[in-house]
C-alpha cells in the first residue's frame, strides 16, 4: 500500500497527490467511474484522501467534521491500519461530507472499547460538487498512530469504499478473498511502502 511522503507540510486546498483508482467491486464487477484514493504523510499527519464522481447517500446524521458512528451504513470511504506484531488495528470511516468515525480493535471485529472513543486531533475536509461528485480528506496525527500502532514501515494498510447505498457496492484496494464482503482481515492487508510525493 503506497504512502506518499512529503518533505513539506500538507494542507487542504493545496494537496497535489496522485489518486489511485478502484474500478471493480468485491465481486469483480466494474465500477464506473472508479473511486479514487491516496495516502500521504508529512512530518505531523497521515492524510487519507478519497473521491468519487457520483452522488453519495450520506448518513442522515453526518455533519462535516463531526464524529458519527455507523457511517458504514451509507456511502463511506474507509482506511484500515494494522500492527502485524500486536494484531491491533484501527478502522477510520470518512463520509463524503467530512463526517468521520474511528475504532481501535485488538483482533478482527473485537473492539478495544465498547464505547466509541474519538481519536484526538483528527481533522477532516470535504468538497461536494453540484453534480454530486465528492472529494474528502482526513488528517490523522502521526504521534498517536506511532504510539498506538507503532506506525511505520511494518504497518499494514487497506482502503475500502461502500458506494451506491442502498444497494451498497463494496470496494477494496487489497484482495481479501471470496464470499461475503469482510473488510476485517488485517492479516491480509498489504505492508505499506513509503515513496516520495511526486513534485508536479
Amino acid at each position: 500500500m503506497t504512502i506518499f511522503e512529503s518533505s513539506k507540510p500538507l494542507a487542504w486546498g493545496e494537496l497535489a497527490m496522485p489518486l489511485l483508482g478502484l474500478a471493480a467491486d468485491w465481486d469483480g464487477e466494474r465500477v464506473e467511474p472508479a473511486a479514487g484514493f491516496s495516502l500521504a504523510k508529512d512530518d505531523r499527519r497521515l492524510w487519507f484522501v478519497a473521491s468519487h464522481r457520483r452522488p453519495a447517500m450520506l448518513h442522515p446524521q453526518a455533519r462535516p467534521g463531526v464524529f458519527q458512528a455507523e457511517l458504514w451504513r451509507y456511502d463511506v470511504a474507509e482506511l484500515f491500519l494494522a500492527d502485524p506484531r500486536s494484531g491491533r488495528y484501527f478502522e477510520f470511516n470518512l463520509s463524503p461530507n467530512g463526517a468521520w468515525w474511528n475504532c481501535e480493535l485488538t483482533a478482527p471485529r473485537v473492539r478495544a472499547s465498547e464505547e466509541d472513543v474519538p481519536m484526538p486531533d483528527v481533522a477532516t475536509f470535504a468538497d461536494l460538487s453540484a453534480d454530486g461528485s465528492w472529494l474528502a480528506a482526513m488528517a490523522l496525527p502521526l504521534d498517536l498512530l506511532e504510539a498506538r500502532l507503532d506506525f511505520g514501515p511494518e504497518t499494514r494498510a487497506n482502503v475500502t469504499f461502500i458506494l451506491e447505498t442502498p444497494k451498497q457496492r463494496f470496494l477494496t484496494a487489497a484482495k481479501l478473498g471470496e464470499g461475503e464482503p469482510d473488510y476485517h482481515q488485517p492479516a491480509s492487508f498489504p505492508q505499506v511502502s513509503f515513496v516520495p510525493l511526486p513534485i508536479g
